[in-house]
């Protein structure tokens, strides 16, 4: 297939980057949260080959892309010959397969504004085992394996968090997914069996630290579609950081403020640096949940806030929005993702087995804990809430929690299983499901 679609006997450069399992953080990232991320199996892998004929060609090996090829001239993404995202964006969106392609694409228009790369075109060829709207991050492994191969075929540097950032900024602009950049760090600098910290403050990285022997986190695909430019993800967003309006403008803040780190994403100067994270859960409680409403209206929102100081939404005034669930999650998640982080790093030993026990029914409470936080925020499912339910009736079989990953509304429950009984409970839970509804199911292990 490499050799039928690449025309000629060019270099090629090929990357390749996992997806990841999100054990604990999820939404917050936006907020600021600190979460914790670990590397699948599962990768993409793309080969590209530069041209010289201006035409950009993408061809995906997934067997259920209905567009699998997309050609078109790189120039008909250029504005008056330059890179414009809300441009490309519009001409992308209107093209039978741009959605998928635009990862490619973006990528390609990114380097080209940002690092001043000269676009010639293109051969991009597309192979991934990470299964696209399951929640584990197929787009932020596109992203990375694209921009890695780019950087071959180019001789580009990336230094620090560079690369990740890049991606996220293609995925925001031209796709127009508004995701946080915990998925692309994730894919790019997660180990395998390891836990990668990041405080998403918004890229501060601590060094992955090792599962503990007789710890696993697994994961189990619901068989419903997670899409993280779906509706529900971006309006959960877009409360949060209206809620953030709320408090910031509460404690004095003005809306010109607001609006020009929303311009220039300078937040230092803002109320908790701009991070709803930041909050202490007693600060929250005892300051500001009372100033929230659990129904905003966009347009009473805009008339009296007047902006959010995130670039990637906006506020819609038709649309009402449950802004203390959404601003209330990330902060309470943030101090259960401490703790998780603290205790997991210290599990007692094996042979101290009461405290151990005891330990890993804690970690799993906190998974508890925030899957019901999704759910308050409304990006819950009834089907991964049966696979939790699942292992919460199993707590006695080495599965000690769960929760929904990524963006919510579908997608992959993540698993805490301990020993090789844990480990057979959850793929257990994994067979009945299957058996249950009907149909294969992915399952994601270290």
């Amino acid at each position: 297939m490499q050799t039928h679609f690449f025309p000629d006997a060019s270099p090629r450069f090929t990357a390749a980057a996992p997806g990841r399992l999100d054990v604990m953080g999820g939404i917050a990232d936006y907020s600021g949260s600190l979460v914790l991320q670990m590397p699948v199996r599962e990768r993409t892998t793309v080969t590209v080959a530069l041209r010289d004929d201006g035409l950009l060609r993408i061809r995906t090996l997934s067997p259920g892309e209905p567009h699998p090829l997309v050609e078109l001239p790189y120039a008909g993404l250029l504005h008056q010959g330059q890179p414009d995202y809300d441009y490309a964006h519009r001409q992308l969106a209107a093209l039978p397969g741009g959605g998928w392609a635009g990862y490619v694409a973006g990528c390609l228009l990114v380097l080209h504004r940002e690092k001043g790369i000269a676009v010639t075109g293109a051969d991009v060829l597309v192979d991934s085992q990470v299964p696209a709207g399951k929640g584990v991050s197929s787009s932020a492994a596109l992203e990375v394996a694209i921009l890695r191969a780019l950087a071959e075929a180019y001789g580009l540097p990336f230094t620090g968090t560079e690369l990740p950032t890049l991606g996220q900024r293609a995925e925001n602009r031209v796709v127009g997914a508004p995701c946080g950049l915990m998925d692309q760090l994730a894919s790019h600098f997660g180990e395998p069996d390891k836990l990668l910290p990041i405080l998403c403050q918004p890229d501060h990285l601590s060094p992955p630290f090792p599962i503990p022997a007789g710890v696993r986190f697994v994961g189990i695909d619901s068989g419903v579609r997670h899409a993280v430019g779906g509706a529900s993800y971006s309006d959960v967003r877009t409360a949060a950081f209206m809620g953030y309006s709320v408090l910031a403008q509460y404690d004095g803040t003005t809306a010109g403020e607001l609006a020009h780190a929303r311009r220039t994403g300078e937040r230092e100067h803002l109320l908790y640096n701009g991070y709803l994270a930041n909050i202490e859960p007693s600060d929250f409680e005892g300051r500001y949940a009372g100033l929230l409403p659990k129904a905003l209206p966009g347009a009473d929102f805009l008339a009296r806030y007047g902006t959010t100081i995130d670039p990637v939404t906006e506020v819609r005034p038709d649309r009402t929005y449950d802004v203390y669930s959404a601003t209330r999650h990330p902060i309470y998640e943030n101090t259960r993702i401490q703790y998780f982080s603290l205790l997991l790093q210290h599990l007692p030993p094996e042979t101290d087995a009461a405290r151990r026990e005891r330990s890993l029914r804690q970690l799993g409470e906190w998974m508890f804990q925030s899957h019901e936080g999704y759910s308050a925020c409304g990006l819950g499912n009834r089907r991964t809430d049966e696979l939790v339910w699942q292992a919460r009736k199993n707590t006695r079989n080495g599965v000690y929690g769960a929760r929904i990953t990524g963006g919510g509304s579908g997608g992959t429950v993540c698993f805490l299983c301990a020993g090789e009984e844990g480990l057979e409970t959850a793929r257990r839970i994994h067979r009945a499901y299957q058996e249950k509804h009907g149909e294969a199911v992915h399952f994601f292990e270290p």
